[in-house]
């Protein structure tokens, strides 16, 4: 019934901002409107849409041991691929880590917001095919 529509984004600088996401991310420009762009990226449904902020707004929360998480991330097939391609272009990212067989690193924007890719073992619940057995299964 219900699907994600779109993640809203706050940025200091359209412009600059679009043209960074559509430079390492390969997101698609769908419109823009006064304080705000619209994208869909290559692969899933769910949107992307830049927002103007007066300033730097937070985009992650603080769990326990004060360690910052994203509220969403990024999936790839190739985890390594992914960090390699923000590392050649100087976008700033963390290590890779493994979580017993879940991969993950943190990448940051232009305004530093935090944006997590990870890549699910294939036998995990979390993984899109087994999320996709259980929407088909209606459960």
């Amino acid at each position: 019934m219900f699907k994600i529509g779109s993640i809203f984004i706050p940025v200091t600088n359209i412009e600059k901002a679009a043209d960074w996401y559509e430079k390492y991310l390969g997101a698609q420009k769908i419109n823009s409107w006064d304080n705000g762009a619209g994208f869909y990226l290559a692969a899933g449904s769910t949107q992307l849409a830049l927002i103007k902020a007066e300033s730097e707004q937070p985009v992650a929360f603080i769990t326990e041991g004060r360690q910052k998480n994203a509220y969403y991330n990024f999936v790839v097939d190739d985890i390594e691929a992914a960090h390699h391609h923000f590392q050649s272009h100087n976008v700033e990212t963390t290590e890779i880590n493994n979580f017993g067989g879940m991969k993950c690193f943190d990448f940051f924007d232009l305004d530093g917001n935090p944006f997590s890719v990870v890549n699910e073992a294939e036998d995990s619940p979390f993984h899109s095919d087994n999320v996709r057995k259980m929407q088909r299964n209606g459960k």
